[in-house]
């Protein structure tokens, strides 16, 4: 298999301009980089939820699983437990993984699954067309808030931080290079991994402007210092039009015996302060 065997002759059926064609491009790459370096392809399983981005099951020539609404990280968790050496990614929606599988997420993250889920963000339910999501701006005015939803938007980076993930990254579709290392350092890091994508959805939420007055990269620190990942996660609430930061917030390897993958990274107490200052951010 080369690069270009990766993408399947299904007829694709996204919206011209939508983010998942990079998200899509980036994988392939992705993957063609694992080969090269020894990975059999037909040792890659990809998961996938319900929504425009669960149809990348159809167009990504690797082992692949639809999963219900809400549920391709169970299933992913599943598939890992059944085979360790497998390499296992969940290719998730925002309202598909943060309002119907928001659960699962956090679960997965607090006993350090090794899998690597992508969330595919752009902030609407595109495929139902048009609702918000928990991540949609306050003020969003979709088809079931005309009006404009009174809801704050939920912040997943510092979710998953408080939740006790040991890789939390946040990329954008326009930034395909940073992308891809940040794709490709998720997958290589033992313990769960998780990275929200930003994307457009060129049909109900087109901000590509917006994003590209915003985006910067993180700078350098220490990414195994978890306060300091959750300030540089609170920078951005997916609601103010404030910079808005790339990259990767918080990466821990965790001390635990060979072969388990567990979620010791924190203390309890380090948790609990986690959490409480995730939900006082909501109040």
């Amino acid at each position: 298999m080369t690069g270009t065997n990766f993408v399947t002759s299904a007829q694709n059926t996204w919206c011209p301009g939508c983010g998942n064609f990079s998200i899509q491009h980036t994988l392939k790459n992705v993957f063609a980089d694992m080969e090269k370096s020894g990975t059999d392809p037909r040792n890659i399983v990809l998961v996938t939820g319900i929504g425009c981005h669960a149809k990348i099951a159809d167009y990504m020539n690797v082992n692949s699983f639809y999963s219900i609404h809400g549920r391709a990280i169970p299933v992913a968790t599943g598939i890992k437990l059944a085979n360790p050496d497998l390499t296992v990614i969940c290719c998730v929606g925002d309202g598909d993984t943060y309002a119907e599988g928001l659960d699962h997420l956090i679960f997965a993250a607090k006993r350090n699954i090794d899998i690597t889920v992508l969330v595919h963000d752009n902030r609407v339910y595109g495929l139902t067309v048009g609702q918000y999501t928990p991540t949609s701006p306050l003020g969003f005015r979709g088809k079931s808030t005309p009006e404009g939803t009174h809801e704050h938007p939920m912040n997943p980076i510092e979710l998953m931080l408080a939740s006790g993930a040991t890789y939390v990254a946040r990329g954008y579709t326009r930034k395909m290079d940073q992308l891809r290392t940040l794709v490709s350092r998720g997958i290589g890091h033992r313990g769960f991994s998780f990275i929200d994508i930003l994307q457009i959805c060129a049909t109900f939420f087109p901000v590509t402007d917006s994003y590209n007055a915003r985006v910067y990269d993180l700078p350098s620190y220490d990414t195994a210092d978890f306060s300091l990942a959750c300030e540089k996660a609170r920078e951005w609430d997916y609601n103010a039009d404030s910079p808005l930061s790339l990259g990767v917030f918080y990466e821990k390897t965790a001390g635990r015996p060979e072969g388990k993958v567990d979620g010791a990274h924190l203390s309890e107490k380090e948790r609990e302060q986690a959490l409480y200052a995730f939900l006082a951010s909501r109040q």
